[in-house]
């Protein structure tokens, strides 16, 4: 969903990601170098990451940007 060309959420899989490989919050976050509160906000969709982080969370699932992320999806809501 976009607001004005602006995104105000984004479907993402990083929760997905992290239960697959068994990993808590904090587990994830120390591996990121961020605070958990970052991770939940990102999982919730409260908190868009930067673009180096983007591709760092990418990267540690081995995934692309654009699959664990997908800026097109709409809020189940």
């Amino acid at each position: 969903m976009t607001s004005k060309g602006t995104f105000t959420f984004m479907r993402n899989q990083v929760r997905e990601q992290r239960t697959q490989q068994g990993l808590s919050q904090a587990e994830l976050a120390a591996a990121l170098g961020v605070s958990r509160q970052t991770v939940i906000s990102i999982e919730s969709g409260r908190y868009l990451p930067s673009l180096p982080l983007a591709f760092t969370i990418a990267r540690f699932f081995g995934l692309t940007v654009d699959k664990m992320f997908d800026p097109d999806e709409e809020a189940d809501t």
